[in-house]
């Protein structure tokens, strides 16, 4: 029995792509979800028994795309679809399941599984810690290429990730040797669909009344910029920089955010004119209250005007009675209560972040950050609107929301800069000589 499938150009790159991770996409319309089908079905049938995963994020939107498009694309006599498992079996006994990770835990129901192909439909739209948990679950004893390819426009709250892992690491179009393992990432446009292109020749046209943002996202498939983005007015051009010698006047500010799960602490310092420089980093996981107290201690070489936190480091232990604030200050760090209102938190670090133009007419930014402080460098930008209230920022994925609440913390404690210091006086010692007394002055006139 001869299959034949209509394919573009874009789409057969994806399918002979032999690198170990594999990510399709950029903008809209390129055809990323149909290639992924497509190649899911020839290789269930050029390997007997072999076993692939598609992912989507929940499992109404895989009930309305790609299941949907499956039953439609695939020869109905090759296959039987289980509506109670999700899992269509071919006639050579290959499996595909359609499965879905809403939550961080829900990786966990694919603990045990083997797949020799696991495919992800809109990576962005899941956080790094699903995608390398489920790198795992591609194994197996048989001689099967073992892969793991992705298609996703950018947007979402795995961005940043996405766009670390598989655009910034190189040229598109070429394979990558990395310390995991071999990636490629074939970016595509509408432009490559011409399938698309010829049956919706409106879509083009839609995609261009789009608003800027989500224009150079989904029809340039611009990974710098994001829908759902909520700080917009981060450039990495304008708020990072190389690490200079801070004057000794500054006044310098640490602020944390803590939890078992992550300890994020940073140091700041502020100049005369009320402009904030991050300059240091501790970001670990792991650390109890003494522990996290004792690394913030030996981190610090310099004198702290204060050390700002989010109020629940106040609240007392049950078992112990004390607060966190009290272990802190055991160990050298009293702490400096700060407000939690989160909305105008977010509100005025916006305003921090805003960019503008400076004396000399160049891009500047009250609120600045060395490039060594890779996590917050990584996060703050990649935290998303949260769907629910656009005002305030998502408090998921978790992992992304320590830094930047450890940077509204700073905000919200009102930090003020230092007196600049006074210039050293000169003694004129010209100055200080006494005056010549005018000609007769104090002479006694005497009359005869």
């Amino acid at each position: 029995m001869e299959i034949q499938f209509k394919t573009t150009r874009k789409q057969k790159e994806f399918m002979r792509a032999d690198a170990f991770e594999v990510l399709f996409g950029g903008a809209a319309g390129g055809g990323k979800s149909y290639g992924q089908l497509i190649d899911a079905f020839v290789y269930a049938m050029r390997h007997r028994w072999s076993k692939q995963l598609i992912l989507r994020r929940t499992y109404p939107e895989l009930e309305k795309s790609l299941i949907r498009v499956a039953k439609e694309l695939y020869p109905r006599a090759l296959y039987r679809y289980s509506h109670s498992s999700h899992t269509m079996t071919l006639v050579n006994g290959s499996m595909i399941d359609f499965g879905y990770c809403a939550g961080g835990n829900d990786v966990y129901q694919y603990q045990s599984a083997e797949y020799d192909v696991i495919r992800f439909d809109e990576l962005t739209h899941f956080t790094e810690q699903q995608y390398t948990y489920l790198l795992s679950r591609c194994r197996g004893a048989n001689d099967y290429p073992k892969q793991v390819k992705s298609s996703t426009n950018p947007g979402g709250v795995g961005h940043t990730w996405v766009k670390e892992r598989f655009v910034d690491i190189g040229a598109p179009n070429t394979v990558h040797m990395t310390d995991h393992g071999t990636r490629v990432f074939i970016p595509s446009l509408i432009q490559d669909n011409p399938i698309l292109m010829r049956k919706d020749p409106e879509y083009l046209t839609r995609l261009q009344n789009l608003g800027e943002k989500e224009r150079k996202a989904l029809l340039y498939g611009d990974w710098d910029i994001f829908d759902g983005q909520y700080f917009s007015e981060f450039d990495r051009d304008i708020h990072v920089v190389r690490p200079f010698e801070i004057p000794t006047h500054w006044r310098r500010y640490r602020v944390f955010d803590y939890g078992l799960d992550m300890l994020a602490c940073y140091w700041i310092a502020i100049d005369d004119r009320r402009r904030a420089v991050v300059y240091r980093e501790l970001y670990e996981p792991g650390l109890i209250v003494s522990a996290a107290a004792d690394k913030i201690f030996h981190a610090t070489q310099e004198e702290i005007y204060q050390t700002i936190a989010p109020p629940d480091m106040w609240n007392r232990h049950k078992d112990t009675g004390r607060s966190t604030a009290e272990i802190f200050r055991e160990y050298g760090i009293p702490l400096t209560r700060a407000s939690n209102d989160r909305v105008q938190g977010w509100y005025n670090l916006k305003e921090w972040i805003k960019p503008y133009e400076d004396e000399q007419g160049m891009p500047a930014a009250n609120l600045v950050i060395f490039n060594t402080c890779k996590n917050l460098i990584r996060t703050l930008p990649a935290v998303q609107i949260d769907e629910h209230n656009p005002n305030d920022v998502a408090t998921e994925p978790h992992e992304l929301t320590h830094a930047p609440d450890a940077l509204r913390y700073f905000i919200a404690g009102r930090p003020v800069p230092n007196r600049p210091p006074t210039p050293k006086r000169h003694y004129n010692f010209a100055a200080e000589r006494p005056k010549p007394k005018p000609s007769g002055y104090g002479e006694r006139i005497v009359r005869i």
